[in-house]
């Protein structure tokens, strides 16, 4: 079975945030990701880590205004100032983290924009973000995010962002499959990830259409756990999910239980 890490961001929320490294290794987690850190000291969470003997494996670079609705600014134009200091407040927190990995969120493009233009500064920021992180050993991942759950966002099919990957011309650029977003801006899921295989650098997991635990729903994650196996995925797979209830009342789905 693939390794599993526990989204501390949607897990676990019966939690105040600093509890629940506590409750996701307890559960039987060995890893955890969350969207952002920011919030608080990179040393405290490094310590919630290191207590919790718990390996941080993804989060995200600084996405602009969450609260006011913006996700991500790298495909914004103007913002390029704004991104590149976020991209070295990330890195602060991936090295005292241990975290081997940033996602880098696109943004959500207006309707009419000029798309060439919001693809070129992207790719700009790309290669700068890319760039920086690798001077660490770090790798930058790019996530496609389906337009029903965030209508306008630049980025939306593994198509699209494997190409944007490859132009960049940055190896260390890898993008990430989240199962659920896939599932509804494409389906085709095995033979999508047999595709792109070696250039994924993380995958996530929810239900679909509800984004509950991975247990019920239209994607047979059995057969797709199986897959990851049969090519060798050595990476962890994020469970990004709202569970339906308390968290520890619906991880019955997992090997380790």
């Amino acid at each position: 079975m693939p390794r599993f890490a526990a989204n501390l961001t949607m897990m676990f929320t019966e939690h105040p945030f600093a509890q629940r490294f506590a409750a996701a290794a307890a559960a039987g987690f060995k890893a955890v990701e969350f969207l952002f850190p920011y919030e608080y000291a990179a040393q405290e969470v490094a310590l919630w880590l290191k207590e919790n003997r718990l390996e941080n494996v993804l989060f995200n670079l600084p996405p602009g205004d969450w609260a006011a609705g913006e996700r991500g600014i790298a495909a914004l134009p103007g913002r390029e100032a704004e991104f590149r200091r976020g991209v070295a407040r990330g890195i602060e927190y991936a090295l005292a983290l241990c975290t081997p990995r940033l996602h880098m969120m696109a943004g959500l493009i207006p309707a009419g924009a000029d798309l060439r233009l919001h693809r070129e500064v992207y790719l700009g920021n790309l290669r700068h973000a890319a760039r920086e992180v690798a001077k660490h050993g770090l790798s930058l991942l790019i996530e496609p995010i389906n337009g029903r759950d965030m209508p306008g966002y630049f980025l939306n099919s593994q198509a699209q962002a494997h190409a944007l990957r490859e132009e960049s011309g940055e190896p260390n650029v890898k993008v990430q499959m989240d199962f659920y977003h896939a599932q509804i801006v494409e389906g085709d899921l095995a033979t999508t990830f047999r595709r792109y295989f070696s250039n994924i650098g993380h995958v996530q997991i929810a239900s679909v259409p509800s984004r509950n635990e991975p247990d019920d729903g239209e994607v047979n994650y059995p057969y797709l756990f199986r897959l990851l196996d049969e090519l060798g995925y050595q990476g962890w797979v994020g469970c990004e999910y709202r569970p339906r209830g308390r968290t520890e009342d619906g991880l019955g789905w997992l090997a380790f239980q």
